[in-house]
C-alpha cells in the first residue's frame, strides 16, 4: 500500500517539476502542486457538502450510501450494487453458528466464486476476496447475500468514518494520540465565502435588468481574461511576500570535489605522449614487427 502511496504521489508531481528545473523552480513549482491539491480538495468538500449524488439504481440502501458517502465513494459502491446483481448464491454449508455460501459470477466467459461466511452470533458478514479490509467498503458478494436476505439499509459497522463526508469534523489523532492540525489554509476559506457572498449580491442586482445582465456579462469575461494573465503570469510563482519584500533564492554555489581532476587530453596529445616503437625482429627502432622491412623483404 505504501508503494501505491508513493507512486501516486511521484504521478501527481511529475506533472508540475522536471528534472532541469533548478532549486528555486522545484520550491515554486512545488508550492504550486499543493496550493491545486488543497484548492481541488476544498471544491470536492463543498461538493460533497451541498450536492447530493444521483442513483442510478432505485434502491433504499443505494440512496443511503449517496448521502453518507462522499462521491467518489459513493462511485466506487454503486458499481459493486450494481455488480452484485449478476452474482448467484449457493448454500454450501450451514452449522449452528455460521454459514457458509459460494458466490459465483460469469465475466469474460469465466467463472469466479467467492466464499462468503456470515456468522449467526455476531451477525457479521465476511468475504473471502477481502475488498472491504482492503479498501473499506462492502464487496459485490456480501452484497448479493444483503439482496438475498432483502436487508434494505447498510449497518454501521460497514460503514467505515473515513468514507463519510462528515469524516473531516471533529479531532482527528495519529497513531500515537496527538492531535492533526487541519492543513488547510483558513484565510483561503474566508476568502471563498467572501468572493461567493459578494458575488451572489452582484448577481441579484444584475438579474433586476437586462442591461445590468449583459454589464456583468462583459466584465466578467474581462475580468476572467485578466485573471487568467495574474495566474499565468511570473508574479504568482514568487516564493515569499510581495513588493520590496521579496526573497529570491539562488541556486547553492558548486562545491569541487576532493582531489586533483584530471585534464581533457586531445587526440595529438595522445600521439605525443605515446611511447616511440621499438622492433623486436630487425631491433631498429621507428617501426614494429608487423612493418618490419626485413620481415617483408622477398
Amino acid at each position: 500500500m505504501s508503494s501505491q502511496r508513493a507512486e501516486g504521489s511521484h504521478g501527481f508531481f511529475k506533472q508540475y517539476i522536471s528534472r532541469r528545473n533548478s532549486l528555486m523552480d522545484f520550491i515554486k513549482q512545488f508550492e504550486r502542486a499543493l496550493s491545486h491539491q488543497r484548492e481541488k480538495e476544498l471544491v470536492a468538500d463543498h461538493v460533497d457538502a451541498f450536492q447530493v449524488a444521483q442513483c442510478l439504481l432505485p434502491m433504499p440502501m443505494n440512496k443511503q450510501m449517496a448521502t453518507l458517502y462522499t462521491r467518489t465513494m459513493f462511485q466506487k459502491f454503486e458499481q459493486e450494487l450494481i455488480q452484485s446483481t449478476a452474482c448467484f448464491l449457493e448454500l454450501k454449508t450451514e452449522d449452528a453458528c455460521k454459514v457458509v455460501f459460494n458466490v459465483s459470477e460469469r465475466k469474460n466467459w469465466e467463472t469466479r466464486v467467492a466464499e462468503v461466511v456470515y456468522v449467526k452470533d455476531s451477525d457479521h458478514a465476511s468475504c473471502s476476496c477481502k475488498r472491504f479490509e482492503f479498501v473499506g467498503i462492502i464487496c459485490k458478494h456480501i452484497l448479493a447475500l444483503f439482496r438475498r436476505d432483502q436487508i434494505e439499509y447498510m449497518a454501521d459497522k460497514y460503514i467505515l468514518k473515513r468514507w463519510k463526508k462528515t469524516a473531516k469534523s471533529g479531532l482527528v489523532s495519529d497513531a500515537n494520540g496527538n492531535e492533526i492540525k487541519d492543513c488547510a489554509d483558513p484565510g483561503l476559506l474566508i476568502k471563498r465565502s467572501t468572493m461567493s457572498r459578494l458575488a451572489s449580491d452582484v448577481d441579484e442586482d444584475a438579474l433586476m435588468s437586462e442591461e445590468g445582465c449583459e454589464l456583468l456579462s462583459e466584465t466578467l469575461k474581462s475580468l476572467q481574461v485578466k485573471l487568467k494573465l495574474l495566474k499565468d503570469g511570473p508574479s504568482n510563482n514568487e516564493v515569499g511576500g510581495s513588493g520590496s519584500q521579496t526573497q529570491y533564492m539562488k541556486d547553492p554555489k558548486r562545491v569541487r570535489c576532493k582531489g586533483r581532476s584530471k585534464g581533457v587530453t586531445g587526440a595529438k596529445e595522445k600521439a605525443m605522449n605515446r611511447g616511440i616503437r621499438h622492433c623486436r625482429e630487425c631491433g631498429h627502432i621507428g617501426h614494429d614487427r608487423r612493418q618490419c622491412p626485413a620481415l617483408n623483404t622477398p
